[in-house]
């Protein structure tokens, strides 16, 4: 099937990115190369675009869309969450900007075969990197009721999440859970009809959780913000797009301590921790979508962009 992923915020994220010429980029969720492409094609040969994605479909699919530009072009495929070592690797001191597009792509949600739909019924999957070996299969079959009930509740919000995990635990000790159909009945038969009449889907949290549980979402985006922030050059801005209030609130918080990193008690005069600003928040409140956005792609509903920019003097 076709790679197919529509850029959300795409303007917003260009425009905050301030693309120069000559400057050097990281697209850390690079997909199929949307945002990419239009950063890309604003770099002069002195420029460099780097992209990193761990889905090798992915990586395919950007190759190509991104090849009229293969001289300022760099892909590698890894997490993000290694951006460090993958500039080391090149012999990248610093970079003008990053960018993270986080979530799930349209084009993984869309190839039932991958396991991210609860709308299909396929294996259960859900691998980001299809080289791991760990499945959602995994999770689902081999996690303790204590530990689904904790994924569920923790990165599903979902409150029949001791329900659901009861229901699981019982179920496979009949026969393993393999297809993302049979979790879908599941969760059904341990959500109330009355609740799933109108509360949407009644297995997307529960799929979110799995998903972010599996390819550990929120601990990789949690622990590279402030290795993301060093690696700028100063001036430079790290611009994430995130979907839900789980990622939100990690980016949010994160940026907020980078700015203000001050742990004195707040009646200290003055500051002796000897902690310093690494730069400044640029988006006091989240950019959003617009109307047209919206009723253009459903999926940018939920999206929000938060900048950071680097203090113009080295820390």
């Amino acid at each position: 099937m076709e790679f197919h992923h529509t850029s959300v915020l795409l303007e917003p994220s260009l425009d905050h990115l301030a693309v120069r010429p000559d400057g050097i980029y990281v697209d850390g969720t690079l997909g199929g190369g949307g945002h990419s492409f239009h950063i890309a094609e604003r770099l002069a040969s002195g420029g460099r675009l780097i992209g990193i994605d761990r889905d090798e479909e992915a990586i395919r699919a950007a190759s190509e869309r991104l090849s009229p530009y293969r001289d300022r072009v760099t892909i590698v495929k890894d997490n993000y969450g290694n951006i460090r070592d993958v500039l080391n690797s090149l012999e990248i001191p610093g970079v003008d900007g990053i960018l993270l597009d986080l979530g799930v792509s349209s084009h993984q949600l869309d190839t039932a075969e991958r396991g991210f739909s609860y709308m299909a019924d396929a294996p259960l999957d859900m691998r980001m990197d299809q080289e791991e070996q760990k499945t959602a299969r995994d999770i689902v079959n081999e996690y303790s009721e204590e530990e689904l009930y904790r994924m569920i509740r923790d990165y599903g919000e979902d409150r029949f999440a001791r329900s659901i995990a009861r229901r699981i635990t019982k179920e496979r000790e009949q026969e393993p859970i393999e297809t993302t159909g049979q979790l879908v009945h599941l969760i059904e038969q341990a959500i109330p009809r009355k609740v799933q009449k109108t509360g949407g889907h009644p297995a997307k949290r529960t799929f979110q959780a799995l998903r972010i549980e599996l390819n550990r979402e929120l601990t990789i985006l949690d622990e590279v913000i402030e290795t993301m922030i060093d690696c700028l050059n100063p001036g430079g801005r790290l611009c994430i797009i995130t979907f839900h209030s789980l990622e939100d609130r990690i980016v949010k918080g994160r940026f907020r301590t980078a700015e203000d990193p001050c742990i004195c008690p707040k009646n200290f005069p003055v500051c002796v921790c000897g902690r310093k600003s690494k730069g400044r928040v640029v988006t006091r409140k989240p950019v959003l979508p617009g109307e047209q956005e919206m009723e253009e792609n459903p999926r940018a509903k939920s999206a929000k962009l938060r900048v950071f920019e680097k203090t113009e003097e080295d820390n």
